[in-house]
């Protein structure tokens, strides 16, 4: 079950980070043409935001039910914090990941106000070009290769 779950977690990632790709191309043509954000940039954002929200959903039941290495960890907290592969797992990929998700919500909260759409624009770029750099800093890459 671990195997299988984690799997489409990773899989999941790649529609994420294409997704929030194309918010963030979105965004930057939106800014450089000064043209109106349209309901396909809120749809973009807003599907981001919910693939980001069921990547933590998945992640969630990942770590707190199926994995072995947050279950070691959890044994024995100290001595997961003296290993970086298991710090990265049980404390910073989490952690890190959740600010994402929270950054990616804002940025839909935001871009619902009547604001400019300039701002709008900025907003999602600035917002998602976040979220996406905080998800690559924390991503296990020994673990996948």
């Amino acid at each position: 079950m671990y195997s299988i779950v984690s799997t489409v977690h990773i899989v999941l990632f790649v529609f994420v980070f294409i997704l929030g790709i194309n918010v963030i191309a979105r965004a930057l043509r939106g800014r450089s043409n000064n043209s109106l954000f349209t309901e396909s940039d809120r749809k973009a954002g807003l599907f981001f935001m919910i693939s980001l929200h069921t990547q933590l959903l998945i992640g969630l039941a990942l770590y707190f039910f199926l994995s072995p290495i947050t279950a070691a960890a959890f044994t024995d907290f100290g001595a997961a914090m003296k290993d970086p592969a298991t710090r990265l797992i049980a404390v910073e990929h989490i952690s890190v990941n959740i600010i994402a998700v929270v950054l990616a919500t804002v940025n839909n909260a935001k871009n619902k106000k009547a604001i400019a759409d300039a701002a709008k624009h900025k907003n999602a770029l600035i917002f998602t070009l976040a979220a996406l750099v905080l998800i690559l800093s924390r991503i296990p890459w020994k673990l996948l290769f």
